[in-house]
């Protein structure tokens, strides 16, 4: 879908296997963003399978500006019990900051909770870092709820593999 906000044209699209290099680009931009290790190499060598390979584990959509992609919403299908309905929850958005504020993370957020109505989805998810204000403040001018009650939890590594028994 093609959109122009403040002299700033742009397409909102499914990603393709050739945006994975760029894909890949933004993720680590993401990354430096939120202060934590980018992935290397070889994570970024998955990423790109399990993006565009033969079972893909997530969806991506890409804001294209002038034939290159600046951002990117990446989600998935979960399911809630109590609900009897899918959800859709959005593990990254990003956008390149040079083109920030210019609508581009409005129109992605606007094309993936479109993607979750037509696929019947109740609920649209995702966290959002405590000290990302300007990140909140975007959110809640969207309509959505902070969910102060809920916590995230979180098992990796060792601890992973401990509780399913594979070591550690």
């Amino acid at each position: 879908m093609a959109h122009r906000s403040e002299a700033l044209s742009f397409t909102i699209r499914p990603a393709r296997r050739a945006d994975g290099p760029a894909l890949v680009s933004l993720v680590r931009g993401l990354a430096d963003f939120e202060r934590l290790p980018p992935p290397d190499d070889e994570a970024a060598g998955r990423l790109v399978e399990h993006a565009f390979g033969p079972r893909p584990r997530f969806d991506v959509v890409v804001a294209e500006v002038d034939g290159e992609v600046r951002g990117y919403g990446l989600f998935f299908e979960t399911y809630s019990t109590f609900l009897a309905a899918p959800s859709l929850w959005l593990e990254d958005l990003f956008v390149d900051p040079a083109v920030r504020g210019r609508g581009v993370g409005t129109a992605l957020m606007r094309e993936i909770a479109g993607i979750a109505v037509a696929r019947g989805c109740h609920r649209f998810e995702w966290t959002v870092l405590d000290w990302n204000e300007r990140a909140q403040a975007f959110y809640r001018a969207l309509g959505a709820r902070m969910l102060r009650e809920w916590q995230v939890c979180r098992l990796e590594d060792e601890a992973l593999a401990r509780l399913a028994g594979k070591g550690g």
